[in-house]
């Protein structure tokens, strides 16, 4: 049993460290397309700290429980290994601080409702001004192109406004919303993925880039086999 123990110990020592081991992420998301997304890079070794409002913090650690003594499992679910920041973004002293955290930042992500963040002063321009190595990775319902861009999204609407209901079911019966929540997790894996393509393309250019992603567009793709029948 020692010996088990000591060889344990040695791989890992010896292991090789996280794959994304000192970047640094600053995660302004909530509910659960967000926090899927930087729950994945905090598990691939990122340091994500989440940065949320003094008074309650993210609406998914009060708004999915009946108890007000404790986080929701929702919440805890989809912020594993993440470390956690108050900051008023509806103050000057809260918004310098923001920038100080965005001087030092890899990725800063948000999935706010739409223009809110650069009403706050945050939109893509300054945010590379500040940090021109700053990967800037948005997370809403609908694509800027789209007629309904200002539109709040949720799983349910990305899922029937993308296809996802359509599919399911049985032919002549109501379209059917699948079991798992897809419209936000699966778009956070996509938002995950081109985070990492960023990273990995920033290696040979030295700068950020902007990153949007939208729920329905999401959908669509999950779609494609179905959609071609």
């Amino acid at each position: 049993m020692q010996d088990q123990v000591r060889q344990q110990e040695i791989d890992t020592a010896t292991a090789p460290a996280p794959a994304l081991k000192g970047v640094k992420v600053l995660d302004l998301t909530q509910f659960e397309a967000g926090p899927s997304c930087t729950e994945v890079l905090a598990w691939l070794g990122a340091d994500v700290v989440k940065v949320e409002e003094p008074t309650r913090g993210e609406p998914g650690r009060w708004g999915m429980t009946d108890r007000s003594d404790a986080d929701s499992h929702y919440f805890i679910y989809y912020n594993l290994n993440k470390r956690s920041v108050t900051c008023n973004l509806k103050s000057e002293e809260g918004k310098a601080l923001l920038r100080r955290m965005i001087e030092k930042a890899d990725v800063l992500i948000e999935n706010m409702a739409p223009g809110t963040f650069a009403r706050l002063g945050f939109d893509w321009p300054r945010l590379h001004a500040i940090n021109p190595r700053l990967i800037f990775a948005q997370v809403k319902g609908f694509a800027p192109e789209s007629p309904q861009a200002n539109y709040l999204s949720f799983d349910m609407i990305a899922q029937a406004m993308g296809g996802t209901m359509g599919v399911n079911g049985h032919p002549g019966q109501p379209p059917v919303r699948p079991g798992p929540t897809i419209g936000d997790t699966g778009t956070g894996m996509l938002c995950a993925i081109g985070i990492l393509t960023a990273l990995y393309q920033r290696m040979a250019t030295g700068r950020g880039q902007h990153i949007q992603i939208a729920m329905r567009d999401a959908m669509l793709n999950y779609c494609r086999t179905p959609m071609s029948r």
